[in-house]
């Protein structure tokens, strides 16, 4: 179903991989208690009726602050040791130059806005094609009594580096082209790209249509040879 989408999407997402941002959140600083608030009888002045009033102290019991939950930033000990002499590994440095530079030059060669055009259109044809197959089309093939956790597992994961790769390819676009600030480009790809994604699916349905009936033969097949057996 559509590889060479799923390559591609590979591909772009390779070649822009942003950092992940950093989470940071300051701790709420708890609120300091306000002071007792005691009130006392005034003392009686001479030659007044003595009154005696008896008021129970009133104490402001402050909020308990809430524990605020941070995403984890930092990876366990084990890993980050790992990581330290991976990165001090100097074939491992080579390994990573020789993956990277490449990319980096092809990245380079392509920041233009037909590219980033012609790659938006696709990773949306990606994602709107995988999408239909995942919920239309296996409800067509259950339809034909055909069923494959195979097919909705390969679907699944298309979908995911289709969005993943809409989703770098837009980054990459904002920072290295004018893609993104013309309305008109990213219109005309969202329509190419949906109009190509509508077909690759109707491709991928008949394709699964004919698995699912020549299994569904193939079982007719063997009960018969078992009948006549019997």
């Amino acid at each position: 179903m559509s590889r060479p989408v799923a390559s591609l999407s590979l591909l772009l997402l390779a070649m822009f991989v942003l950092s992940p941002p950093a989470w940071a959140q300051d701790a709420a600083a708890p609120d300091q208690p306000e002071p007792a608030v005691v009130k006392e009888a005034a003392t009686p002045e001479a030659g007044a009726p003595e009154v005696t009033t008896h008021e129970e102290a009133t104490v402001v019991t402050p909020p308990v602050p809430k524990e605020i939950k941070e995403p984890p930033t930092e990876l366990p000990k084990e890993v980050e040791e790992i990581a330290d002499k991976v990165d001090q590994n100097e074939s491992a440095q080579g390994a990573s130059a020789g993956i990277l530079t490449p990319i980096y030059m092809l990245a380079e060669w392509f920041s233009f806005p037909l590219f980033h055009w012609l790659a938006f259109g696709l990773m949306f044809a990606g994602v709107v094609s995988y999408a239909l197959q995942l919920v239309i089309g296996k409800l067509v093939v259950m339809a034909h009594m055909g069923f494959s956790i195979r097919e909705i597992i390969s679907d699944a994961f298309g979908l995911v580096v289709s969005v993943i790769g809409l989703v770098l390819t837009t980054q990459a676009a904002v920072e290295n082209s004018s893609f993104t600030q013309s309305p008109f480009l990213v219109i005309s790809a969202s329509l190419v790209g949906a109009m190509l994604g509508v077909l690759m699916y109707f491709w991928g349905q008949s394709q699964e249509v004919d698995a699912a009936r020549g299994r569904s033969a193939h079982a007719a097949e063997l009960k018969a040879k078992q009948a006549r057996a019997k």
